[in-house]
């Protein structure tokens, strides 16, 4: 069977990066529309009282989801490095152990997080008009943890082997199949908010599964030999070293947004639903910025695998070209058209909430550049192999959330809000750029003098056990 890998060390990188981020981006959109069919149905079909509800969990999913998907992204590095130096016995045993790690991951937080999600909501001031609706929509959402470990690992190793299109038909497949259970739930079955986090839920189980059944199929390299699927302590170190920070990256980033929604909370419900409506609108917008970062993960990695460091800091070039284009037309988009966009979630009649949505959408959109620095920047730094700095990095946007949170947001209300997600960006830029440059100038030493030598995660991570 034909091979659907793709080799990111050889061409141009910026036509590389750009044929590889197009089917990326389409994924990252098709996901987004599984909230954005939550959002949407439950804003006009049950109110704004469901819209916040559904609303008021979005950072605490952040934080935990974004856990996940950065654990499953960081597996995919070692992936991607040792198919970039050509080691597949090695890419078949971390494939292995990527599958025991994430069986164990995935039990141990379901349980823990179902547990004690009523008590964080608490810890986050929700409303005690919407607490019980928002319980029972992100409960169902946990639920579903294993199934979001299952989708992103997937995916994440078949674009590691560089193949970024085939898991958009799935998502495609999935999403559509996602509209149709929400409008099931809530229009037949007359389901209240935990009908469209259940239909998430399985839409993402479909994909996942099909995604699963292509790879075993059609990638004749991870056809696993004697002995490869036993446990080993060194590769599962090695994951854990490459993942756990990531996953890390997410949730401390996370933890500073779950400060500023509660900020957000004593707002009230209608400026919850106003940063609910125009998150959902930026998150959908943004997209583009996560492809470039997803895409230079990738790319960093093989390119490291096959001791090519100079092309890393040209596709890096080329990203950030493509990505500043794109936030100047984002920008002037959402600036003139954001409060039409936000009448996807919201009726007309809402004339409050529509402006603050507009306000939000429009302070945030005029400071996308700093969002794209901050995707193609971190994830640069972490195909190269340097994931601890992402927590770092991470720790920049939790500070500067916060300090807003308490800071401004009392004195000032709604309007302080808004710039909390540029004030984050501009501070892990501060971080993240010089940080990249030091990690380039350390790759570039480990293989002066040598055409390519066998890759290794910061000092060690391609020794035997």
């Amino acid at each position: 069977m034909k091979s659907a890998t793709k080799d990111l060390t050889r061409g141009s990188p910026m036509r590389l990066i750009a044929g590889f981020a197009v089917p990326m981006l389409l994924g990252l959109l098709f996901q987004q529309l599984y909230n954005m069919a939550d959002t949407i149905i439950v804003g006009k079909w049950l109110g704004v009282g469901s819209l916040a509800a559904v609303g008021s969990t979005g950072s605490i999913s952040f934080m935990i989801i974004g856990f996940c998907t950065g654990v499953c992204s960081g597996f995919a590095i070692p992936v991607a490095q040792r198919f970039g130096s050509g080691e597949h016995g090695e890419l078949r045993r971390f494939v292995a152990n990527i599958i025991w790690v994430s069986a164990g991951l995935a039990t141990l937080l379901t349980v823990l997080v179902c547990v004690y999600t009523r008590q964080i909501l608490e810890l986050m001031l929700t409303p005690a008009d919407i607490i019980d609706e928002a319980y029972l929509y992100i409960f169902y959402i946990f639920l579903g943890i294993p199934v979001t470990f299952l989708y992103n690992l997937v995916s994440g190793i078949i674009r590691a082997l560089g193949d970024s299109i085939t898991p958009v038909y799935f998502l495609l497949l999935s999403a559509g199949l996602n509209v149709v259970l929400d409008i099931l739930a809530v229009g037949v079955l007359h389901t209240g908010v935990e009908g469209p986090a259940i239909a998430t839920v399985i839409s993402q189980a479909v994909s996942g599964v099909l995604c699963l059944i292509y790879m075993c199929r059609k990638f004749t390299l991870l056809r696993m030999q004697r002995g490869e699927w036993r446990p080993s302590l060194h590769h599962i170190g090695v994951l854990l070293y490459m993942g756990l920070p990531m996953g890390m990256q997410y949730s401390v980033t996370a933890v500073g947004s779950v400060v500023l929604q509660s900020a957000v909370n004593r707002l009230g419900s209608s400026a919850v639903a106003a940063v609910t409506a125009g998150g959902k609108v930026s998150n959908f917008f943004c997209c583009p910025f996560e492809a470039l970062g997803g895409t230079m993960a990738t790319f960093a990695g093989q390119n490291v695998g096959a001791g090519k460091p100079d092309r890393i800091h040209a596709g890096l070039r080329g990203a950030m070209l493509m990505g500043a284009v794109y936030a100047a037309v984002a920008g002037a988009v959402l600036c003139l058209f954001g409060q039409d966009v936000a009448l996807l979630f919201l009726d007309s009649d809402e004339v409050e909430i529509l402006s603050h949505a507009q306000q939000f959408l429009t302070v945030n959109s005029l400071c996308y550049l700093l969002l794209l620095m901050v995707n193609v920047f971190r994830f640069c730094i972490q195909g190269m192999g340097y994931s601890l700095l992402a927590v770092l990095a991470g720790l920049f946007e939790m500070a500067a959330r916060t300090a807003i949170a308490f800071g401004l947001v009392p004195l000032l209300g709604f309007g302080a809000v808004c710039y909390a997600n540029p004030a984050a960006w501009l501070m892990a830029d501060v971080f993240l750029i010089p940080a990249y440059f030091v990690c380039l100038r350390r790759v570039r030493r480990r293989f002066a003098g040598t055409a390519r030598e066998p890759v290794s995660t910061q000092s060690n991570t391609n020794k035997g056990e």
